[in-house]
This record gives structure tokens, C-alpha cells and sequence, in this order.
């Protein structure tokens, strides 16, 4: 059938169906949008892609910027393998870490290296070095002990961290959480985790045919029992590390091999902190032929890592110090030669790659005294003050003395300013054409201006939620003091409800009690007030007899950002190219750190400026484990980078305020975070902060004397992890302290206050504080009341007679200083 033909004209309707809506006939806008246009604005196009960011790319940009991603990611990998291509290729650092009791690591080794046919060696024990022919790698094991020290030592300066699991482990015990939270928090590359069978030895793995054999007729469970226990032990790892994604075993040849291939391939994905800097490990240590002296060049050996090593920098070893660079020479790599060859000193032919220049750093901590730029500011400290301290000003000093109170004159109007001098106070005010003296207010005015706060009289102030107006307090009511016995058994009574209370309510953490013989204004003579602890301006002036010793010559950055990004760029070129193995030769080291030869022992660059001290803020945060709060000014090892650091920090409130003054908090509670401040040198850019407290444990060769005595430094224990901040001398830590007084009488807005100070030249020294009471009134002390510390005060309403009157004062906590930490010692 042929297919039907397509009509030429279409169908439309007719012109009656139609509606033709009224057309809009105004030329503009609405008179509005006319009138925003008169006075300027700019119509912008909403929702406009503004910037080159935003907007729209064509298939072909699509297509060029996924190309450009996929070269910059080949070339960014390409740079991280190529230290280990060659063959005078860089060893991988591998950092082998027995998780359980039982794990012997020598076996370990022995089983991953003869699956990919590695010959035998005598020993594994210690730091050895293999060549993998199959994969044309070298592969470097760092072995650790099942110690928290030594863990992190090792996970610093590995490429690839294997852990190792006893098959009869269950459940990871309390040392393994720990080890592994720590590791996790300083910081780590690539992970793996092998799982051992109990009982396997490095004395019983004869040959290959042995290890199998031996493990799969003897010692291996059942294979269901096999894939439980692989299953419990990867949920136990993986809340540590997510991107664990198998947990091998050692019994299988397969698996061994898969292990070996990874880490001769993968790339490894390193440690921030660490690659921002030029790092090694120290293969071997040449010290000088004669001891007689105290300090000496040394030559340390190792292949650069990292950034390129420059010998203008400072280098830092873990356990020894820091250090100047007096030269970088290249390593030779080892030459085939001839048995009948002559053996030349390989000395001669070292090439050399750095030396220090005019630019080089020298390990002073601080400014020297004629760098120290001076204030012009007039000191204040000789002057007698009368008064304390309310943010920036002394007030009822003797410059300051507050003149009497004048009753406005009434005086005819024109009169000028020399003219009303010579009116008297008793001139008549009958006639109409007088007027006020301050004639730029009217009658309601001049009417409050009749009662004065001085004379007992009040506005009315009052909200929805007081009562009563402007009432007055007769000046002329007979106020007795209390016998001094009377008086001390109704302290003891109010103090000791008052302890019965804080033990239920935490709302005053901050608050003192004075004893009655003791004078506020010298008890409390370096304290301030406040209006308010967060924009209020803290002046320093009054601080500077109690800084630190070379608290002016700390290194001060007023540009973190910049300055930061200055020093990593710096890193990028020059110096030792990574990979390379050199000589680096070390000027003026104590010779008696000979003795001191940890293994491994690492050596880590210092960028510009890291060895000069600062004030060092570190923001952390107590772990929800730790039983009881840590007191500040308490002693801990905090390890920030490459350093570990003796500190005993001063905690504040964390978080940012417009007039950096921050409140000193005397304890961190478990599970809260806080600011930790101290004297230390300075580490750009944010890294992982692991802190540590000794634990104590008791001494069985001490017998007699206190508990104290009888305990000696334990293990460490890991009650905090933090990042480090920018350092901030400008920033105030604040101590708060609060005097509170019970309301003795209230009448309206007028108050007899009670046990908050104990004579009257206190209350005339902290007058000009504001009171405030639990429930959010607000006042300030009118008067004092006999010489007992009674005193009247005025409030912004009525308060409630079971409330509590206090006032807050603030003085300046300054840091101290940290020194360095060795756990040799």
C-alpha cells in the first residue's frame, strides 16, 4: 500500500478564538524603580556569573581542562616516584609496627621477602635493606617495638607503615588503641596490615618450604575460623583507617607477594607536614678522630627527601638539637672496579652542592636588645592611682578628682557665660524673661535634674518586669556595725551555705573568698575591670613590670599569612636535590651526644625562622577517655612536627574576639577544647599536635614515705591532640576572679551590700567596677556604710533577695617557656 501523502498547508485556528491582552504602555518602569535609578542605581543582572570561574565552558574547554587535569596528575606522579626509579634509586621506607603481644617481625620480614625470592639474609633485625629484582625497587624496613615513642619515631619517616597482628589477638587491647590513635593523629602515609600466626618464629622459618608447611599443618585454624578472625581485626583497623581495604595474611604466599607488589609500586602518598620540608634518614654518623674537645664538626650520611636540603637552613635531629650546615657534598655511587685497580680516596671527588652564603641562619632564639623597637607611650606605673583599673582608665585619681555638683543657675536670657558669675544663688527667679544656664534643655530636663543618684533619688527605669518607680533613701538613717564576733560567725554561716550551693550549681567557677583580714586592694593590686571581657581594650601598660624575661624579643609576625607562605616557597628550589645521597656536615655538636644513638635516627630541615621563639598557640582538645581534667600551668610533652617539647601550658577559651583578650580557663575538662599557650620555637602552617602526660607508677625499691614518693615516671599517655595556630604576642589571656556579697537590705533599686569587701578603703578602691547579680541586674556602688565592708549600691531595677552580687576582675597571664624533651633521659 503506498504510504499516504503529507499535507503542504498546516492547521491553524481562527482569529474569533483568539485573545489579545492590553499592551503595556508605560515607556519605563514604575515610578519606584525610577526614582532608585535618579539617585544611582545600577541594575545588575541577577544570578550573573561574574567571575571567569562561573562561567559557562564550551564542550572544547570541557574537554581541554579535563586534558590539562589529566597531565598535571600523570606529572604530579610521576615526580613523587621518580626518587625511586634507577638504580641508585631511593629505598622505600618501610615502617613495620607489631599492633599485639607475640608479633615477631624478624619472621615477618623473612616471609614477605622470600615471596617475591629474595635470598636469605642472616639477619632482619634492625633497619636492613633489600633489593627487589622483580620490581626493580630497593625497599628500606624500619622495625619499631611495641612502645608509643618508638612507633611514632618510625611513622614519621615511612613511605609505607605495615602493621602487624597476632592471629590470636581478638580484640585490640588499650596499648594498641593507643598506638594507633597517636600514629593516626601525627600524621601517616600508606597503610597495611598482615596478620601473624601465633607461634611463627624467625629461628623456625628454615626455608621456603618449611614456612608454608609449617604453618598450614600446625598452627593455622580453621579457614572459617581464619575468616573471622581476618574480619574482627579489619573493623578494629579501619576505625583508625578508613582506607584499609584488606588485611593480608602471612601464611599465604599469595598475598606476601601482593604485599611486596604494592609497596614497590604504589605511590606513596606522604605526610603534609613533613614533604613541606627536607627531610632524611641518618644512614651512618662520622665523628671526629680526636674527643678532647666539647663540640665538633660531624658528618652524617643519608639520601635526601622531601624539599631540596639547603645548607643556609637550620636542621633539627630528634634527641640531639639544632644545627648549622657548613656543607652538602654529594655521595659518589659505588663503581664496579677491577681487582687490579687502584683504590682512590673517594673524598677527592665529592661534588659540592650547598654552602652557606650571607643568608644563612644562626641558632639565636631571640632579637638582641638593639633590634627591640621601644614605646613612646608615657608610663603610667610611677603615678599614685586611687582607683582600679576599668578598661583603659584610672578613675577617682587626683587628676581625675570629680568635681561637686553645681544646682543650675537661673539667669535672664542673653546673659553670657562671664556675665552669670556675678549672679548670686538667691536671685530672684519670679520674673518670666529668666532662663537656665544650660538653656539647650527644657523644663522636663531641668525637673530630673533636681533629684541626683548622689542624693538617694532615682528615676523611674523600670520594665515589664520591676516594679515600683523613683523612690528615696533617707542619707540621715543610723547604720550600726556588728561586734567582731557577731560579725565572723555570720561569714562562717554565709560562706558555708554558699559551699553547700556551688557543689550543685557551676555558675561562679572563677569566684574567691577574702578573708577578712586581708586587704582586696593589695590581695588583688595587678587586677582590672572590664565592661566587657570581649571589646573592651586591654591596656598594656600596666603589665610591663610582669612580662618574661625577653618577652620584647620574641619574634612577633604581624602578617602569619604571608610570612608563611614566603617561607614554604623558599623550600621549593635550591639546595640538595631529593633523592640525591650527600654528606651533610654539621658544625660545633657536642661530642657527648655520641652516646646518644637512637635508632632510627632522622634528620628534618627547618624552614625560615622555625628555630626563633614565639608565643606559640596550640588549639586542642582533651580526649573523652581521660578521667579527670588536666589543671593548667601542668606539666606535659606536647610534639608538634619533629620537635617534643617539655611545656607547661596556660589553657584559655578558644575562638576570636575584636579585642584579642581571651579568659584563662584553670582546667581543660575531658571532652572540651581549649586554647594552649606557651613559649616555644615557631612551625608554619597547621600541623598535628599530639600531647602526652607522664603517668606515675609505684616504686618497689621505696618502702616507706607518702604515696608520692613512692612513685616514679611511667609510660606516656596520649591525653590530647590538637593543630597549631598562628603564633599571637598581642594575645591576652585573662584571669577572671570574683568578689561576691550577699544583699543585706534592698529597698527598691537601693541595696545594702555584705561580705563582699571588709573595710572601707576597698570599696573606694574598686568603686568604679560594675556590680551585676546571678540573675542579669546590673548596678554601682553609691556609698560606703561604716567601716566593715558594708556598702550601699543602686541597681538598674529590683532584685531578688536569694540573689548574689558580684564583680569580675581580670589580670594578664603570660605564658612560659618550653624546653626541649628527650625520652632518653
Amino acid at each position: 500500500m503506498a504510504p499516504m501523502a503529507v499535507p503542504t498547508e498546516q492547521h491553524h485556528h481562527r482569529n474569533t478564538t483568539k485573545k489579545a491582552n492590553k499592551v503595556f504602555k508605560s515607556k519605563h518602569m514604575t515610578k519606584g524603580a525610577l526614582k532608585d535609578l535618579s539617585k544611582g542605581k545600577i541594575e545588575i543582572e541577577r544570578g550573573s556569573r561574574k567571575t571567569p570561574h562561573q562561567q559557562l565552558m564550551s564542550k572544547m574547554q570541557r574537554r581541554n581542562q579535563a586534558e590539562q587535569k589529566k597531565r598535571l596528575k600523570s606529572k604530579a606522579k610521576s615526580e613523587a616516584v621518580s626518587i625511586f626509579s634507577g638504580q641508585h634509586g631511593a629505598p622505600r621506607h618501610v615502617a613495620v609496627i607489631p599492633v599485639s603481644e607475640g608479633v615477631d617481625l624478624d619472621a615477618a620480614v623473612l616471609q614477605l621477602n622470600q615471596s617475591v625470592d629474595v635470598p636469605n639474609s642472616e639477619s632482619y633485625s634492625g633497619i636492613c635493606q633489600v633489593r627487589i629484582d622483580r620490581f626493580k625497587q630497593s625497599i628500606t624496613y624500619i622495625p619499631a617495638t611495641r612502645d608509643l615513642i618508638s612507633a611514632l619515631d618510625v611513622c614519621r619517616l615511612a613511605d609505607f607503615v605495615v602493621f602487624v597482628i597476632s592471629s590470636d589477638a581478638g580484640a585490640l587491647d588499650e596499648t594498641a588503641q593507643v598506638l594507633l590513635k597517636a600514629v593516626e593523629g601525627q600524621g601517616i602515609s600508606n597503610v597495611m596490615a598482615l596478620v601473624q600466626v601465633c607461634g611463627i618464629h624467625s629461628s623456625n622459618l628454615v626455608n621456603e618450604i618449611d614456612i608454608y608447611s609449617y604453618q598450614r599443618l600446625e598452627k593455622i585454624p580453621t579457614p572459617k575460623k581464619r575468616t573471622q578472625v581476618v574480619t574482627s581485626l579489619k573493623s578494629s583497623l579501619t576505625r583508625y583507617f578508613p582506607s584499609l581495604d584488606k588485611v593480608h595474611s602471612l601464611d599465604s604466599r599469595q598475598d606476601c607477594s601482593n604485599v611486596i607488589r604494592g609497596l614497590c609500586t604504589a605511590t606513596p602518598k606522604g605526610i603534609h607536614w613533613r614533604d613541606d620540608r627536607s627531610w632524611m634518614l641518618i644512614e651512618n654518623v662520622e665523628w671526629p678522630a680526636s674527643l678532647t674537645e666539647e663540640t665538633g664538626d660531624v658528618v652524617i650520611t643519608g639520601i635526601v627527601r622531601g624539599k631540596g636540603l639547603k645548607a643556609d637552613r637550620l636542621v633539627h635531629i630528634p634527641t640531639w638539637g639544632d644545627f648549622q650546615i657548613s656543607l652538602i657534598t654529594k655521595v659518589p655511587p659505588p663503581s664496579r672496579k677491577k681487582e687490579d685497580a687502584m683504590n682512590i680516596d673517594d673524598a677527592v671527588n665529592e661534588e659540592v652542592l650547598d654552602e652557606p652564603t650571607e643568608d644563612a641562619e644562626d641558632l639565636t632564639t631571640v632579637s638582641p636588645e638593639e633590634v627591640f623597637m621601644t614605646d613612646d607611650t608615657p608610663s603610667m606605673l610611677g603615678q599614685e592611682r586611687k582607683g582600679v583599673l576599668l578598661d583603659d582608665h584610672h578613675y577617682f585619681s587626683d587628676e581625675d578628682e570629680p568635681t561637686a555638683y553645681e544646682v543650675p543657675k537661673r539667669i535672664p536670657r542673653g546673659t553670657s557665660k562671664y556675665q552669670s558669675a556675678w549672679y548670686l544663688d538667691d536671685f530672684s527667679d519670679s520674673g518670666s524673661d529668666l532662663m537656665d544656664e544650660e538653656h539647650d534643655g527644657d523644663e522636663e530636663m531641668m525637673d530630673m535634674e533636681e533629684g541626683r543618684p548622689e542624693d538617694g533619688v532615682f528615676p523611674d527605669n523600670r520594665d515589664a518586669m520591676t516594679e515600683g518607680g523613683g523612690t528615696e533613701y533617707l542619707q540621715s538613717e543610723m547604720f550600726l556595725d556588728p561586734s567582731p564576733e557577731e560579725e565572723a560567725k555570720q561569714i562562717e554561716e554565709y560562706r558555708a551555705s554558699k559551699k553547700s550551693e556551688a557543689q550543685e550549681d557551676l555558675e561562679f567557677p572563677d569566684e574567691i573568698e577574702l578573708h577578712p583580714n586581708t586587704l582586696a586592694r593589695e590581695r588583688l593590686a595587678r587586677y582590672r575591670g572590664l565592661r566587657s571581657l570581649k571589646t573592651s581594650k586591654w591596656e598594656t601598660e600596666e603589665d610591663r613590670a610582669h612580662e618574661p624575661e625577653d618577652w620584647r624579643h620574641l619574634l612577633q609576625v604581624p602578617d602569619y599569612k604571608g610570612a608563611r607562605n614566603q617561607c614554604i616557597r623558599e623550600a621549593l628550589v635550591g639546595g640538595a636535590k631529593p633523592g640525591t645521597k650527600v654528606h651533610v656536615h654539621l658544625r660545633a655538636v657536642p661530642l657527648n651526644l655520641q652516646q646518644r644513638n637512637p635508632s632510627p635516627l632522622s634528620l628534618f630541615s627547618l624552614l625560615r625562622h622555625e628555630h626563633k621563639h614565639a608565643v606559640v598557640n596550640i588549639n586542642m582538645t582533651l580526649n573523652s577517655t581521660v578521667e579527670a581534667p588536666i589543671k593548667s600551668k601542668e606539666e606535659l610533652i606536647f610534639q608538634c612536627g619533629p620537635r617534643r617539647l617539655l611545656v607547661k601550658p596556660i589553657f584559655s577559651s578558644a575562638g576570636t574576639t575584636p579585642n584579642n583578650v581571651h579568659k584563662f580557663d584553670r582546667f581543660i575538662h575531658p571532652g572540651r577544647n581549649a586554647v594552649a599557650t606557651f613559649i616555644g620555637p615557631v612551625s608554619w602552617g597547621s600541623i598535628p599536635v599530639l600531647i602526652f602526660k607522664r603517668t606515675s607508677v609505684a616504686d618497689p625499691e621505696i618502702l616507706d614515705g607518702s604515696d608520692e614518693a613512692n612513685t616514679k615516671p611511667g609510660a606516656l599517655e596520649l591525653v590530647a591532640t590538637g593543630t597549631s595556630m598562628a603564633p599571637d604576642h598581642s594575645r591576652v589571656v585573662a584571669k577572671r576572679v570574683i568578689l561576691t556579697g550577699h544583699p543585706y537590705k534592698i529597698h527598691k533599686k537601693l541595696v545594702t551590700v555584705r561580705y563582699m569587701f571588709f573595710n572601707a578603703e576597698d570599696i573606694a578602691w574598686f568603686k568604679a567596677l560594675q556590680l551585676w547579680t546571678r540573675r542579669g541586674r546590673t548596678g554601682y556602688i553609691k556609698e560606703s556604710l561604716g567601716t566593715h565592708g558594708y556598702f550601699k549600691a543602686t541597681f538598674d531595677a529590683k532584685i531578688n533577695p536569694q540573689d548574689s552580687i558580684g564583680i569580675s576582675l581580670y589580670k594578664r597571664i603570660f605564658p612560659r617557656k618550653a624546653v626541649e624533651w628527650d625520652a632518653l633521659d
